[in-house]
């Protein structure tokens, strides 16, 4: 059961089925299954579109715009961190729920995005030694700020210490909801729904020091494990900690756990034939393991021995109460740029979709508004006419709405455009909607979504909007658009 990772008839928000019709989605070279996405990814892939803003290259770093908010950063990351001119890129981290944008200011280190480029400074580190103390709070390595170290509590009075020296090969990065200076990228937990100004969440499951990311400073091969340094440079274990001894190897696993699913090597294809990606879940010491029986049990699950902790295009890392996607610069390269997706928004307005009842121009927005206007289009999720705001058919005090072309009764939701370009999967008009939630974007990328079972709660998994985290509802969970366009 658990062993699967969420695979099959778990996928509870998105219907069991999903994961067929998730089929030609992620086949066929989809970006986010780590493949080239060329032959999968439709028209616009050359350099046009990488042109455009830059793709994830090297020397032209994307979302220029986004620079300036760098000197908010602590002074720890003021060295990788800004985008010089030629900073390498290692890719991407891009928080699940959140549309390219975090209310209400996306900045500094609390952002919707976290870019990983090389630092002028390495700051990694690797183990070196290892020995057993009897009093562990009062060891050197421990009391030493200036020394990374990692303590394995065994009993009362014994642990294992395990030390840590720089190591001039890697950059380190960590991640959590502690905003210390340790932590480049500060998390907390993601509300499902749209987001306007700060959700608050009164008790988080998000470790303050939930995890760390090594990345090579030439292969530019990228790692993660469970666990970030403190401010005293410390990990601590403790008691009931799940931990274990492997010949003289220590290892173990934090309270709720950091899972991690890579995109399977065999994907879906048109006949459902293929894989789900499994969560696993990754140790203190980077081990890969199949999931426990529920997230804080205290009994580790098997080593996997064939698959390691090296982040793939496409790579989900569940925080428990957040979820990332490890875009790298070169899967980034190939996807669409924020540009493109407005210059494929703008064309879809330009053939002015109008509403069959009010007969008025519908123009679909950028990113989510408040108001209700008679230009806002709705879409009704069963059969995916989109219209205007009108009261033919609508049932009092409900939202059902009786479809004026087809008669369907369905819920009505605005449009709104799925602007973060790190989601999509490939190149193409944005043709289908999430139900819910009515996020718009590419019909392989709503389809990959819907086959991609999230972490939820302590042992549940469904599928969701990456644009705004609401679980899918209905089977298959999206539906097409259908416009009234280009009517004149």
């Amino acid at each position: 059961g658990s062993s699967s990772g969420g695979g099959g008839g778990s996928v509870s928000g998105g219907g069991g089925g999903v994961v067929v019709n998730a089929a030609n989605v992620v086949a066929g070279g989809v970006v986010v299954v780590g493949s080239c996405g060329v032959e999968g990814g439709g028209g616009g892939m050359g350099s046009g579109v990488i042109d455009e803003g830059g793709g994830g290259d090297v020397h032209t770093p994307r979302h220029h715009h986004v620079a300036h908010h760098h000197s908010h950063h602590h002074h720890h990351n003021r060295d990788g961190h800004h985008q010089g001119k030629h900073n390498v890129k290692y890719g991407e981290l891009i928080i699940l729920g959140y549309n390219g944008h975090l209310p209400p200011s996306d900045r500094g280190r609390r952002r919707s995005k976290f870019m990983l480029f090389r630092r002028q400074n390495c700051n990694g580190v690797k183990e070196d030694k290892r020995y057993i103390v009897r009093q562990p709070q009062n060891t050197q390595a421990i009391l030493n700020t200036q020394q990374h170290s990692i303590s394995y509590t065994l009993s009362r009075n014994q642990a294992v210490i395990v030390e840590y020296k720089a190591d001039t090969e890697t950059d380190m990065f960590q991640i959590g909801r502690s905003s210390e200076p340790p932590i480049d990228f500060v998390v907390m937990d993601t509300v499902p729904g749209e987001k306007h100004g700060e959700a608050k969440v009164s008790q988080s499951t998000i470790s303050r020091f939930a995890c760390r990311i090594l990345a090579h400073r030439t292969t530019r091969d990228v790692r993660i494990y469970a666990a970030g340094f403190d401010s005293s440079r410390n990990i601590f274990l403790g008691e009931k900690a799940t931990k274990w001894q492997n010949g003289g190897d220590m290892d173990g696993l934090t309270t709720n756990g950091i899972l991690i699913m890579h995109p399977p090597a065999n994907p879906l294809n048109e006949d459902g034939e293929g894989d789900v990606g499994l969560w696993r879940e990754v140790s203190v010491g980077g081990g890969v393991y199949v999931l426990r029986e529920s997230r804080s049990s205290a009994q580790r699950g098997q080593k996997v021995e064939d698959e390691d902790n090296r982040l793939q295009d496409g790579t989900l890392i569940d925080l428990c109460g957040a979820t990332l996607l490890w875009r790298s610069a070169d899967g980034l390269a190939k996807s669409p740029t924020k540009r493109h997706l407005e210059q494929m928004l703008d064309d879809l307005n330009a053939g002015r979709p109008q509403c069959p009842v009010g007969l008025n121009t519908l123009v679909i927005p950028r990113k989510e508004t408040l108001t209700a206007s008679e230009k806002q289009p709705l879409v009704y999720l069963n059969c995916g006419h989109v219209q205007g705001l009108h009261q033919w058919g609508h049932e009092k005090d409900s939202n059902a709405h009786s479809c004026p072309l087809c008669f369907m009764v369905s819920p009505v939701v605005k449009l709104c455009m799925g602007i973060e370009p790190a989601f999509y999967v490939d190149i193409g008009p944005p043709t289908f909607c999430f139900n819910p939630c009515g996020h718009m974007a590419t019909e392989r990328t709503v389809k990959y979504w819907a086959s991609v079972p999230i972490p939820h709660g302590t042992n549940g998994f469904q599928a969701a909007c990456p644009f705004c985290a609401t679980p899918l509802e209905g089977h298959p969970g999206y539906s097409r658009l259908i416009f009234q366009d280009n009517c004149d």
